[in-house]
């Protein structure tokens, strides 16, 4: 009977996206959006928004931290759906190493831009660098259930602890190790973010076990906001890369930020 459960899940799996996961990754887009729009208004129009610190820093947190679970929750499912298809371990492994190593090549683009329009706060490994680099870290825990639970908040203790520690070993930044007087715009080395991550695969794997939604969920994707909010999330990746040179030029536009002090 269970045997029969599983092929069942599976197969419901395989037959739409879960419009749930694809509207929260939709929210945490807009929450995104509205961080870097303050975020560009204080830093390039003098406005005097607290940013960095406060509400709005834990807000950013949080928003990057629902990105985070999404991507582990996401990765099991993938998983799920990679084993229906009966393919062999190496192929998706294989897979993940493709797609980590897509994203993490997106993170360096976004360094060397960086670099040359903002060269006193370059993004060094920052959350694209991180999200590709987890991808390819994560397979050996997707089997996983309770144990990356315990190992996740384990990451993140000592990423905490860590952060208030400083080495000289710049290399190993993506790590957590930081220099003195280390800074970047973007920071998300893998303690304690991978932590988050393990946290999602176990969400994952007890909430979509095979790939599919476990808990019974009105179908809510047919209104106009889920549809919405499902169409964001869907392309997160896309409007991250483009999201702040368009809100940047439409502000430089209206006169609100002075684009010379990128430099």
């Amino acid at each position: 009977m269970g045997e029969n459960l599983g092929v069942k899940l599976m197969h419901l799996s395989s037959q739409k996206r879960l419009w749930e996961l694809d509207s929260l990754r939709g929210v945490a887009i807009l929450m995104m959006v509205l961080y870097h729009l303050l975020f560009d208004l204080s830093s390039l129009g003098g406005y005097r928004i607290e940013v960095l610190s406060g509400f709005w820093l834990y807000f950013a947190r949080t928003t990057a931290t629902l990105f985070i679970l999404l991507m582990g929750i996401s990765l099991t499912i993938s998983y799920a759906k990679a084993q229906e298809s009966r393919n062999p371990g190496a192929a998706i492994l294989s897979k993940y190493l493709k797609r980590g190593g897509e994203i993490l090549a997106w993170g360096v683009v976004i360094t060397f831009v960086t670099y040359f329009f903002t060269r006193d706060s370059v993004i060094v490994f920052g959350i694209l660098h991180f999200m590709g680099l987890a991808t390819m870290l994560a397979y050996p825990f997707l089997k996983l259930r309770t144990w990356n639970l315990v190992l996740g908040f384990n990451f993140i203790a000592l990423g905490f602890y860590l952060n208030n520690l400083r080495f000289d070993i710049p290399w190993l930044v993506w790590l957590g190790l930081r220099p003195e007087h280390f800074h970047t715009l973007d920071y998300f080395p893998l303690f304690p973010w991978f932590g988050v991550v393990l946290i999602g695969v176990f969400l994952g794997n007890t909430f979509y076990p095979y790939g599919a939604r476990k808990l019974a969920l009105p179908d809510l994707s047919h209104l106009p906001l889920p549809q919405l909010l499902s169409s964001l999330g869907r392309h997160s990746l896309f409007i991250y890369l483009i999201h702040q040179p368009i809100l940047i030029g439409i502000l430089s536009l209206l006169g609100i930020v002075n684009l010379s002090l990128l430099n």
